[in-house]
């Protein structure tokens, strides 16, 4: 989606929800996941009756999976199906959301009870700014036993099993991801997770591809976090998870299963923490854009660098010398959607520390406020999600441009001496 600006709120800088002014409730569908878990649905639904946000700004969608028998709900709750096909919980929590009518949209598995001040905390921030995409806090509790009319902000703590310490601590170093990088990602529990409908229009559904257990949510967060949303978490929007953390199952099954879901991750999101050293992923993660070269040897020099610098990024190089490249499948004729674009004014060759001011540019960008880094007057630095952003406000939305010179940089003549360069005898 596009246009002149936000249906509703106010854009924020960078990541920084810190100061978003409070808005009055908006409304919000929640769409509960489920397949086979009548009981854990129950009690889901039970809480959601509880909710404090107003009645009628709140809606409950449950997305069923194919289950053999299909759930049985109380007066009021939707409930929309897909065949059985196996595990499709990307495409079930889709069919949910296209269903869904609030502004916000929420979503749950059927297993995962809130507290009643749930939907009205986690649906505050993207109420009032809604490029955030916030994750609630999920907690795990034993509920085989307890009865379903026990209020689950009782029941919870009184059956309450270990939260998952990583988590936790991720929360903590980050200010609740009010330092959120692109990494963070990793931070987002599909389970406990809430966006606007503006952002979840912009930015696509779950990937449907992934059709096993887990991943789906890092996917569409990374993604997510690609075209312009911040990051949040909202730790007293607190719902609980019936049984352990996964970190508490089976070890050897757990470790199979979380190296299929990484091999997955790898293609489908890149980019910091899931990209190969050297190895291309589908995924791109940097691209370079040589915006014009005087020679095909300057262009093949420059390159040349610019690849041993960054062996897995992606470049683009004008149109009239891409022939040069083609055996080199990281030579593209445009870009594709990535994290970071480097563009070169003309062909550059980097000293020691300026390909290390390089790298540090490359690795940051677009992690705070920052959208662009000119260094020089031949190379800026740029985070795509800055521009998302700005392209669904329709207008700039505060993103700073920093620029500082770059001594440690030299001009590729149109005529480099291309055997000096590859004999290695030949710095330019």
């Amino acid at each position: 989606m596009t246009g002149p600006g936000a249906p509703f709120g106010v854009p924020i800088v960078g990541n920084d929800w810190s100061a978003v002014p409070a808005v009055p409730a908006r409304t919000v569908s929640v769409v509960v996941a489920h397949y086979a878990q009548q009981a854990e649905l129950d009690r889901t639904l039970a809480a959601l009756a509880r909710q404090t946000h107003p009645r009628q700004l709140l809606e409950v969608v449950v997305a069923d999976d194919g289950s053999p028998t299909p759930p049985t709900v109380p007066p009021g709750v939707r409930v929309v199906r897909q065949e059985d096909r196996g595990f499709r919980l990307a495409a079930v929590r889709n069919l949910g959301a296209r269903h869904a009518t609030g502004d916000v949209v929420c979503f749950l598995d059927a297993d995962t009870a809130p507290e009643p001040e749930y939907v009205a905390r986690i649906a505050a921030l993207p109420s009032a700014a809604p490029d955030v995409l916030a994750v609630g806090r999920r907690r795990h509790a034993d509920l085989r036993g307890v009865p379903m009319r026990t209020p689950i902000e009782r029941a919870g703590p009184e059956h309450a099993l270990p939260e998952p310490q990583w988590l936790a601590d991720a929360y903590a170093r980050s200010g609740d991801l009010l330092d959120a990088d692109a990494r963070s990602y990793r931070f987002a529990i599909g389970a406990v997770l809430a966006c606007s409908r503006w952002l979840l229009d912009d930015v696509g559904g779950f990937d449907e591809t992934f059709d096993a257990y887990g991943g789906e949510d890092w996917e569409w967060a990374a993604r997510a976090w690609r075209r312009g949303a911040a990051l949040a978490h909202v730790p007293d929007a607190i719902a609980w998870h019936d049984g352990p953390d996964w970190a508490g199952r089976d070890a050897e099954e757990r470790a199979r299963r979380k190296d299929e879901e990484t091999l997955r991750l790898v293609d489908a999101v890149g980019g910091p923490g899931l990209a190969p050293s050297a190895l291309l992923s589908a995924r791109a993660d940097v691209v370079v854009v040589l915006e014009r070269s005087p020679s095909v040897a300057a262009a093949l020099v420059c390159v040349d660098r610019m690849l041993a610098l960054l062996p897995t990024a992606r470049v683009v190089v004008p149109a009239g010398i891409a022939g040069a490249f083609a055996a080199d499948p990281r030579v593209l004729a445009a870009a594709p959607e990535h994290r970071a674009t480097v563009t070169l004014a003309h062909p550059i060759v980097l000293g020691d520390a300026g390909a290390a001011r390089l790298l540090d540019a490359v690795a940051t960008i677009g992690d705070a406020d920052v959208a662009r880094i000119a260094l020089g007057d031949a190379i800026v630095v740029a985070a795509p999600r800055a521009a998302a952003r700005d392209r669904r406000w329709g207008r700039p939305t505060g993103w700073r441009v920093e620029r500082e010179p770059l001594a440690d940089v030299r001009r590729v003549p149109e005529h480099p001496d291309l055997e000096a360069h590859l004999g290695g005898w030949s710095r330019a």
